[in-house]
């Protein structure tokens, strides 16, 4: 049988066509526009997701045995507030999971309701990307869309309702929403309450690897597909991807190089970072993980490369990189502000320590190792939590890098496994619409089988030593601008 697994991203919707012994049939992917309203702020029309989706299945099937499909799953943009009225029509753009506009409201409930309370009842406190605080800001801002609301959703949530026309989320993607108990993986009620919202109008919530429904005729019609294809839950694009990468289990870590940066901890167990700068997520296995999240990480060298050097070859500008570990030049990889661990959307990506002989080569590796610290950041609070890691998987679109990985590899001192295939929410989506129809009995064994590590990055002690002095140097420069960075 096939399986489709749709990895919904912020610049596009990739689609990937699996066979039942993990062999990817074909890739097609689809772009969408992103709005920036106003300084700091993300959204995207809904619509363009279903539109692009439905044309990108109907291409990837193309050429297949469509009657072999058995299963779609998704990993998605996590965090977007998607507001459906009571027609199912959209209500405004979705506020994404990069968003910066929700300051006010994310203080409200850090401060005023407070960070131990919150803990208490979602594990994780107020970051202004999560969706409680945009619905905060809608009840503040927008009180006539508000009150318009009947569904509240997430990104990937909104195709598995047009598609299936079932209301759903799964454990892992509304962990990110800051209105899940998820210790208890239930809504949670003083969250609710807090955000003026019911139950009614949140999904009902799945395992990642359940079948939600089946599609509905006319969109199996649509799509040349057979109305008895199965819709599986599926999960946030992190957890997605870690099922993609075999980041399943017991202390297992991923990485990932996407438009955001997340370091993945995978845990059979329930825990909390007592200073909430990781945040404590349910996973796709059915168990829990631990995640550092930066918000610009592949963008970082997408803006680089596309609005600044204004250049498409980013192999070719990678390539004058010679000096590893000895770069004088640091960047701040701030541009939408930062989530973990600093928790500051007035943050601001920023180069510091340029002289008259500094390269372009400088600057962009400066900019390749700014992410790489960043990344660090994290790694370093569950060091602290006496958690070990000795190696990672790597995925994302900055895995393609040699270098980046390399960089990686030594600036976190880990071994970096690098698999077979680096489409890791779309791989995982897959991996868990072939768990949903029975092809496995459960995500780990899925992934055992079908995750194939093909090479590891090993770190090399001597640049290990280099980029320790580098990064003891970078972790000082935020805290000395953070000042400026609230007035500016």
């Amino acid at each position: 049988m096939l399986y489709i697994g749709v990895d919904l991203g912020t610049s596009a919707v990739k689609l990937l066509l699996m066979d039942g012994a993990g062999k990817i049939e074909n890739i097609v992917s689809k772009e969408y526009p992103l709005s920036f309203p106003h300084p700091g702020w993300s959204e995207q029309n809904p619509e363009d997701w279903y539109v692009n989706a439905v044309e990108g299945i109907r291409e990837l099937t193309a050429n297949c045995d469509r009657s072999q499909v058995a299963g779609i799953s998704f990993g998605g943009q996590m965090h977007g507030l998607v507001a459906l009225d009571e027609q199912d029509h959209v209500i405004r753009p979705a506020i994404l999971w990069n968003d910066g506009r929700t300051g006010k409201e994310t203080a409200y409930l850090n401060e005023v309701i407070g960070k131990e309370k919150l803990s208490q009842y979602t594990a994780n406190i107020a970051f202004a990307g999560f969706t409680a605080p945009k619905l905060l800001w809608m009840k503040e801002n927008e009180p006539e869309n508000f009150a318009k609301i009947t569904k509240i959703m997430l990104p990937k949530d909104y195709l598995a309702y047009k598609l299936s026309g079932v209301f759903c989320s799964d454990y892992s993607d509304a962990s990110g929403m800051l209105l899940m108990d998820v210790e208890n993986r239930c809504w949670s009620k003083e969250m609710m309450e807090i955000c003026g919202v019911t139950e009614n109008q949140l999904p009902t919530l799945y395992e990642s690897y359940e079948v939600v429904g089946t599609l509905k005729p006319e969109v199996a019609d649509t799509l040349g597909l057979s109305a008895e294809v199965k819709v599986i839950a599926g999960a946030g694009d992190n957890a997605a991807a870690a099922v993609g990468t075999g980041t399943v289990g017991d202390g297992m870590c991923n990485i990932s190089l996407g438009t955001s940066g997340t370091i993945f901890i995978s845990s059979r167990n329930f825990g909390v970072d007592k200073h909430n700068a990781l945040h404590s997520f349910a996973h796709a296995d059915g168990a829990y993980h631990l995640m550092g999240c930066m918000l610009s990480a592949a963008s970082c060298n997408k803006w680089w490369m596309d609005e600044i050097l204004r250049t498409k070859d980013y192999a070719k500008e990678q390539a004058h990189i010679t000096k590893l570990g000895e770069n004088n030049v640091y960047y701040l990889p701030y541009l939408m502000g930062e989530r973990s661990p600093h928790n500051d959307p007035k943050a601001r990506a920023t180069f510091v320590g340029m002289t008259m002989d500094t390269t372009r080569a400088d600057m962009t590796q400066a900019v390749l190792e700014g992410v790489a610290f960043g990344l660090r950041d994290s790694l370093e609070v569950a060091r602290s939590l006496g958690i070990q890691i000795e190696r990672t998987k790597i995925c994302g679109g900055g895995a393609k890098s040699p270098r980046w990985k390399k960089i990686i590899a030594n600036v976190m001192n880990l071994k970096v496994d690098v698999i077979e295939s680096e489409e890791g929410p779309g791989f995982g989506g897959a991996i868990l619409a072939a768990v949903g129809c029975g092809e496995y009995a459960s995500v780990a064994e899925a992934a055992g089988k079908l995750v194939k590590v093909v090479d590891t990055v090993e770190p090399e002690a001597e640049l290990v030593k280099k980029y320790e002095e580098k990064y003891q140097k970078f972790r000082k420069i935020y805290p000395t601008l953070k000042g400026l960075f609230q007035e500016l």
